[in-house]
């Protein structure tokens, strides 16, 4: 895990991009969120995150591997694939799982995203059907990405250097694991307090 500490100009520029998009998902979600409670602001936060991840560097790279690959291609977009990719090969050619899903990704989890932004803002009725969909999505996707490799032994992924490792897979990822976990127990609660709300009404009619 010791190789590799320093930061190259490479890896640099693709956290400081994921943090560019971090901050302006956040600022658009809290923005939307104004006047609502912090759960549902921090939701709103993390979709706009959500959305703009899938579209702005998930729908670019199913793109690219769709005309191409990664590893041959340039731009800002390329370069920031092409240094997860020293985590995960599969990343920059052309991977039919990995593709795949990414397409299922953008279009699906991205579109969801964008609905239950507009359910949670218009406080619509479906919003928890909206959010416990897209999270089983966000959690089946990330595992199909990686359990057909762990069962080969891992052979695409680089666990040998700590920011590969720790940062690009486990931390990145584990971010599709945790909010989208999160966000299941909330509407698992609200479909609960909603039941009993429903329950005790038709108690006292009875």
């Amino acid at each position: 895990m010791g190789a590799g500490r320093e930061l190259g100009p490479a890896a640099g520029g693709a956290l400081l991009l994921c943090a560019a998009l971090l901050g302006a998902g956040c600022a658009l979600g809290l923005r939307l969120g104004r006047g609502r409670g912090p759960a549902d602001r921090g939701a709103l936060a993390w979709l706009c995150y959500d959305a703009l991840v899938h579209f702005a560097l998930e729908g670019p790279f199913v793109y690219l591997s769709l005309v191409g690959n990664v590893a041959d291609s340039d731009g800002l977009i390329a370069s920031l694939w092409k240094e997860y990719g020293k985590a995960d090969a599969r990343w920059l050619y052309f991977d039919p799982t990995i593709v795949s899903l990414e397409i299922l990704t953008v279009v699906l989890d991205g579109s969801l995203a964008l609905v239950l932004i507009y359910a949670i803002v218009k406080e619509k009725y479906y919003r928890h059907f909206i959010q416990i969909t897209l999270c089983v999505c966000e959690l089946y996707g990330g595992w199909m990405t990686f359990s057909p490799d762990w069962l080969m032994g891992s052979p695409n992924l680089n666990t040998n250097n700590w920011l590969y490792f720790w940062v690009y897979l486990v931390f990145f990822n584990s971010v599709w694991v945790l909010i989208p976990g999160l966000l299941l127990w909330q509407s698992w609660v609200e479909l609960k307090k909603m039941h009993y709300k429903g329950t005790t009404s038709r108690k006292k009619f009875q």
